[in-house]
C-alpha cells in the first residue's frame, strides 16, 4: 500500500501541482505530518496545517483553483469533523435567535482596524461590481451600491430596511445619493458603533438588532440584504422570508444578495465554520426558491460570482500591503496565515465556479412589472 505522502503527491499531480515544485501553485511541505492531518481531517486539517506553518504556497488562490477545477476534493474521504457538522446542522438550529449574535462576535467584531485596512473607503464587505469597467476597488464597490439602488428603484423620501447593514456603507450611499431614509440592523457591536459615526448627520438609523426582533408594525418601501443570508440557516429560510414580507409594503421590492452553493444538502466547510464564519450555511437555488414559494415572486436574478474573485484578490492586496500597520500582539503570525488562507482559498473557489453570488429581486406581485438593471 502506498504511503500517505505518495497518495497525496499522486492526487495533487492530477491537477498539475507538484510537492516542493517551483511553480507558484506548487506547495512546499515543511512537515510530513501534513498528509495524515489532511487524510484524517480533510479541509479542516489542510487549513489548520497551513496556519501552523506545515506547508506554504506562493499562490494559494491558484493552488485552490487547480484543485477545485480538477474536482480533486472528491478524492478525499469524508472526514470525521465533516460528518459531525452534517449531523449537528440537522439536529440543531445553529442560527436560532439565541445564537444570532455569535457571528458578530466571532467575525465582524474581529476589529475595525483590520477591516479598514482591507476594504474600500466605504467599508463594503460584500462582492464588488467590476463588470461596468471599474479600475479599482473603491469604484467597483460604488458601482455595486448604485446597482443595488437602481434595482430597488429608490425614490426620495422612501424608507428602506437594510438587514445586515455592516458598517453602514449601503445606508450612507443610499441616503446621500438617493435621499432615502435607511434603517440598518446588524448583530455586530463593532459594526454598529462605527456605522453610527460614519452615517452621522444623514437620515440613517443603525440598530444592534436581529431581524426577528424588528417591531411587528414597522413597514418599509423596500428591503435589502447584502451578504447576510449566509448566516440565516436552512431551518430559518422560510421564516426569514415571511418576516421580510410582513415588513415590506405591498408595492415594495426586496433585494437579496447572497453567496450560494451549486448544490443543496451540503453543510459549511468545517475550517470556515471553525475559524471564519461560525454557524454559516450557503443556500442553494432550490432552497431559496422553496423559501419564497407562496410569499414572493422572483422578478430578477443576477449572477455576480466572477466579480468576487477580483474582490477577494483586491482585499488580499490591501491587507498584505498594510499588515505592518496592525498591532502584532492582536494579529499574530498564525492569525495572518489564517486570514490570507481565508481570502485566497475563497478566491480560488469562486474562480473555479464552485460557489456563486446571486442578486435576486422579489416582489409581492407588482402590476407594472419589472425591468432588469445591469
Amino acid at each position: 500500500m502506498a504511503s500517505l505522502q505518495t497518495r497525496g503527491e499522486i492526487i495533487l499531480s492530477k491537477a498539475g501541482i507538484k510537492v516542493n515544485g517551483n511553480k507558484p501553485w506548487d506547495i512546499q511541505v515543511h512537515n510530513p505530518g501534513l498528509y495524515s492531518r489532511v487524510f484524517s481531517h480533510g479541509t479542516l486539517g489542510l487549513g489548520e496545517s497551513y496556519m501552523d506553518g506545515d506547508w506554504d504556497c506562493k499562490a494559494l488562490d491558484q493552488f485552490f483553483y487547480k484543485i477545485l477545477k480538477s474536482s480533486l476534493e472528491k478524492e478525499l474521504k469524508i472526514s470525521i469533523p465533516l460528518i459531525k457538522d452534517f449531523i449537528k446542522a440537522r439536529i440543531i438550529n445553529l442560527q436560532s435567535s439565541k445564537r444570532a449574535f455569535q457571528i458578530g462576535e466571532k467575525h465582524y467584531d474581529t476589529g475595525n482596524d483590520l477591516y479598514s485596512l482591507m476594504l474600500d473607503k466605504r467599508l463594503v464587505y460584500t462582492c464588488a461590481y467590476w463588470d461596468n469597467g471599474a479600475k479599482n476597488l473603491d469604484k467597483a464597490q460604488e458601482d455595486k451600491l448604485d446597482l443595488v439602488c437602481k434595482k430597488l428603484r429608490l425614490k426620495k423620501g422612501q424608507k428602506i430596511l437594510d438587514i445586515g447593514c455592516g458598517w453602514g456603507s449601503f445606508a450612507k450611499f443610499a441616503a446621500e445619493k438617493y435621499k432615502v431614509k435607511v434603517i440598518g440592523i446588524t448583530v455586530s457591536k463593532e459594526q454598529a458603533e462605527l456605522a453610527k459615526k460614519l452615517c452621522k448627520g444623514l437620515d440613517v438609523e443603525i440598530r444592534l438588532q436581529d431581524y426577528r426582533d424588528i417591531d411587528k408594525n414597522e413597514k418599509f418601501d423596500h428591503i435589502v440584504s447584502l451578504g447576510m443570508f449566509e448566516h440565516v440557516g436552512i431551518k430559518n429560510y422560510k421564516r426569514y422570508m415571511q418576516i421580510v414580507a410582513k415588513h415590506l409594503k405591498d408595492d415594495g421590492l426586496f433585494l437579496l444578495h447572497t453567496i450560494g452553493s451549486n448544490t443543496s444538502g451540503k453543510v459549511g466547510d468545517p475550517w470556515i465554520s471553525k475559524y471564519i464564519f461560525p454557524n454559516s450555511k450557503l443556500p442553494s437555488q432550490k432552497q431559496i426558491a422553496e423559501s419564497v414559494e407562496g410569499i414572493f415572486i422572483e422578478e430578477d436574478s443576477h449572477n455576480l460570482s466572477t466579480n468576487y474573485d477580483k474582490t477577494l484578490m483586491a482585499w488580499h492586496k490591501n491587507i498584505s500591503t498594510n499588515w505592518n500597520k496592525l498591532d502584532k500582539n492582536k494579529y499574530n503570525k498564525r492569525f495572518r496565515r489564517m486570514w490570507e488562507y481565508y481570502l485566497l482559498s475563497s478566491a480560488g473557489i469562486f474562480r473555479a465556479r464552485k460557489i456563486q453570488v446571486w442578486q435576486k429581486v422579489y416582489s409581492k406581485g407588482i402590476d407594472r412589472g419589472y425591468k432588469s438593471v445591469r
